[in-house]
């Protein structure tokens, strides 16, 4: 299971001179952030997804800046932020925003333009070449969030926490569950074997 799950996330090689993670420098030398266990993972995926729903660009560098300070499985973080890309960025970003105006309970009048403003900004954070900054698409990031205004927000952390959780707890109860599965697959193989043993 840990050898399939590794062949899905991205190498240590590429991360280590990824643009978004070459800051990060001799922090990514710590084994915990490469070791595949339950808690790692768990928490890996948990802070991408978080991350992935709740900021349009940046997410790579937030979860890995996470991941190294909590000590999460850093190739699960990084993957994870992929819950969100061009292809569903539309959908989950109007979705928050309508879950935010129904959370704060925002006047009819006040929702037409934000609802088409809430759309008019386009993710550039895995896409943007080499010469764009951090700073310029966090600029331009904060002033799209700003002009959408709060319901946008209050959305996408309402999003962005629940499906963290989700992902944390059904991580864990995943893990637990395979490992059970086997444990009783073996038993279940020691058993056979031994009634099919010649008795003396």
């Amino acid at each position: 299971m840990k050898s399939r799950l590794l062949s899905l996330l991205p190498s240590r090689e590429r991360l280590a001179t990824s643009r978004w993670l070459r800051w990060l420098g001799p922090y990514l030398h710590h084994p915990r952030l490469w070791h595949l266990n339950r808690r790692g993972l768990a928490l890996g995926l948990a802070l991408g997804v978080f991350f992935g729903f709740l900021i349009p660009v940046a997410q790579i560098p937030a979860s890995a800046t996470l991941a190294v300070l909590l000590r999460a499985h850093l190739p699960a973080a990084v993957a994870s932020t992929l819950v969100t890309n061009p292809v569903t960025f539309g959908p989950v970003y109007f979705g928050a925003y309508k879950l935010g105006e129904w959370v704060l309970d925002t006047p009819q009048d006040a929702r037409a333009a934000d609802e088409a403003q809430a759309l008019a900004y386009t993710p550039a954070g895995r896409d943007a070449p080499e010469g764009a900054g951090l700073r310029e698409e966090l600029a331009s990031m904060w002033a799209w969030v700003t002009s959408v205004g709060k319901p946008l927000v209050v959305g996408l952390m309402i999003v962005a926490t629940v499906a963290a959780v989700v992902t944390y707890a059904a991580v864990h109860l995943l893990w637990i569950g395979a490992v059970r599965w086997r444990r009783r697959r073996r038993i279940r193989r020691v058993g056979t074997a031994s009634n099919q043993s010649p008795v003396a």
